[in-house]
């Protein structure tokens, strides 16, 4: 299985992620510079042209761009805080390289999030409730940095529902 991990605005994979990420599979986790373009999933893939992904994964602007990827490439993705309300959806648009069907999306919300409102993305994602299979958790008391143990038990918990 090969997965897309996108980190966030001034953030990296750190090593303890990598290691649960890698007990499901083969990790791309490339280092984007978000500075110049926040939007950059053509960018993304353009960087793997010969690699088929199986999911997607991402925090922050990293989910951002996971969640436009996810559509392109129809499959599955696992997003955290996700600024989705807080850019144009004509951004969003990029031709699909499959019909295969809808790509589901497990998200996670911090309740207690600063820099994402949780409320914006929920409002985006209202407005788009036919285009996915989405399965949303809010976290009354999380902010926007995804503690270990909770990226780990969400980790495990999408990849307990696909059949990879």
């Amino acid at each position: 299985m090969n997965i897309l991990y996108l980190h966030g605005l001034k953030s990296k994979l750190n090593d303890e992620k990598r290691r649960i990420l890698e007990k499901y599979g083969k990790v791309f986790a490339p280092d984007i510079d978000y500075s110049g373009k926040h939007i950059q999933p053509q960018q993304i893939l353009r960087n793997y042209p010969d690699t088929q992904f199986n999911v997607v994964i991402g925090s922050s602007m990293g989910a951002l761009n996971g969640y436009i990827i996810s559509n392109q490439i129809g499959r599955p993705a696992l997003l955290f805080n996700p600024p989705l309300g807080k850019y144009a959806i004509a951004e969003f648009s990029l031709e699909p390289r499959f019909t295969t069907g809808l790509s589901p999306k497990q998200l996670l919300l911090g309740g207690k999030d600063d820099v994402v409102d949780p409320k914006e993305t929920l409002t985006f994602l209202s407005d788009h409730l036919q285009e996915h299979e989405l399965e949303i958790k809010i976290d009354p008391n999380l902010g926007h940095r995804i503690p270990l143990d909770l990226f780990k038990e969400q980790v495990s918990y999408f990849f307990s529902k696909l059949c990879y």
